[in-house]
């Protein structure tokens, strides 16, 4: 049987609706959907070698563009932790979804521990965390382990001057192993995609937003999976995570940067398909 892909916008609320990709949505067990947050700057493109290969393994795939991003609606506001895990209950309670697994990259890893927390996991029954901006990802006083407030300042500041230059920058940072320059493209061409106003308030999040009472909350099998030469969220950020989330599982990737589901991708797609199935 063929793999079928439906696209479409649903309402998350009132003007507002986001772009969801449904790829192989005659799977028929929901323990084999997995649902994927794209981190930051990127859309639910980000996935796309995790979706040319788990539909032929019989895995529904189900890829959303965060408010702001891809082909998503773009509003001027919604853009807190709290908004975007109150978005993804919609599109969960849309499609009927339950006992799925929910992917978050990045900044989405840490808007997938506040839906746990926030939504009691309504409709999820395992977590995967990928290079997780979680607990949080600047360093403070009480957490040394996060990014240097100074690099978080700097996107912003030169997203306001030339973001197509910041978007070439922080693709520069992305993977560790050498990739080719139409990668590259590929991956800046996703970030121009959204608008700069989202570009900057999702920034923003990082410099206020914390998940340590949420990782707490979380109630179901997780998997962490994170690169040791992440240059964005450092590797740390992954041992916090395992220190405080109950039956949680840590796997190191040890050739890889922020963009490890391309740089081991057999690996990042063997760890994901044994531990969803």
């Amino acid at each position: 049987m063929g793999v079928f892909i439906m696209g479409s916008m649903i309402k998350v609320q009132q003007g507002v609706r986001v772009y969801v990709n449904d790829i192989n949505p005659s799977a028929s067990d929901d323990k084999k959907t997995i649902v994927f947050m794209h981190g930051w700057p990127a859309n639910h493109r980000l996935f796309e070698y995790q979706y040319n290969v788990l539909p032929n393994m019989g895995y529904r795939c189900i890829g959303i563009d965060t408010r702001g991003f891809g082909s998503s609606d773009k509003p001027w506001n919604g853009y807190s932790y709290d908004s975007l895990a109150d978005d993804l209950l919609a599109v969960i309670k849309e499609l009927k979804l339950h006992n799925v697994t929910l992917l978050g990259h990045s900044t989405a890893g840490a808007v997938a521990i506040r839906y746990m927390a926030r939504h009691n996991g309504f409709g999820v029954s395992k977590l995967v965390l990928c290079a997780a901006a979680a607990p949080m990802l600047i360093k403070s006083a009480n957490f040394p382990q996060g990014q240097n407030p100074e690099m978080i300042d700097n996107i912003i500041d030169n997203t306001y001057k030339d973001r197509a230059r910041m978007l070439e920058e922080f693709g520069n940072i992305f993977f560790y192993k050498e990739v080719s320059k139409p990668l590259l493209n590929w991956l800046f061409d996703m970030g121009l995609q959204a608008a700069s106003y989202s570009t900057i308030a999702i920034s923003r999040d990082w410099t206020k937003e914390k998940t340590f009472d949420d990782m707490k909350k979380v109630k179901v099998p997780t998997l962490i999976m994170h690169g040791v030469h992440d240059k964005v969220c450092p590797y740390a950020l992954a041992e916090a995570q395992k220190e405080d989330i109950k039956n949680s599982k840590l796997i190191t990737f040890k050739n890889s940067g922020h963009g490890l589901f391309y740089d081991e991708m057999d690996k990042f797609n063997w760890e994901l398909s044994k531990f969803v199935k």
